[in-house]
């Protein structure tokens, strides 16, 4: 009785053994050649809910390397606004462009990178800008991420305009949302 059961187990450990030793590491993130789409989202209230904002931001980006990843970015924004002498719907947005790099090949990747676009619209000035960006993407899947986005934005209304944007004009960005590359 003792060896059948010992047979039996060897059998199965046997069996089992080629698939074991087949299986793949899961591997996260992109590969050279492939895409990736994001959207994120951003938000903001006042305690009593009269006055808020909320933004949508989606992301087309092309890996020209396992690390670098170049695409285009678009933004729009809706603010409803009431004051004392205030009260109407804004509608904004933004345009542009953006190369980052990615640290590391795991679930976490950090990213640096920059941008050149424009921005237009309700309660803002149009006018260019050029930024430089920072964030990390979390895999949650072999494809899918996490995405926390921070950007700086120097604005500017032409060329002569821009030395001085990187000293006094600027906005700050901030995205959070979910990714996949294709």
């Amino acid at each position: 009785m003792i060896r059948i059961h010992t047979a039996a187990i060897t059998f199965c450990v046997l069996g089992a053994l080629p698939m074991a030793l087949s299986a793949e590491k899961l591997q996260f993130g992109p590969d050279q050649g492939e895409q990736e789409f994001s959207i994120s989202g951003t938000g903001s209230s006042d305690q009593e809910f009269n006055s808020g904002s909320f933004g949508v931001t989606g992301d087309l980006g092309w890996y020209l390397g396992d690390s670098l990843v170049a695409g285009i970015r678009q933004s729009v924004n809706y603010a409803s606004i009431s004051g004392e002498s205030i009260t109407d719907d804004f509608w904004n947005g933004s345009t542009r462009g953006y190369v980052n790099y990615q640290f590391l090949n795991d679930r976490a990747r950090p990213f640096v990178g920059g941008s050149l676009g424009g921005i237009y619209g309700d309660g803002v000035n149009n006018s260019a800008f050029a930024g430089l960006e920072g964030g990390l993407k979390y895999y949650v899947q072999s494809k899918t991420y996490f995405l926390s986005r921070v950007e700086y934005q120097f604005l500017f209304d032409s060329t002569s305009d821009a030395s001085d944007s990187f000293q006094d004009d600027g906005v700050w960005a901030y995205t959070v949302g979910l990714g996949y590359n294709f």
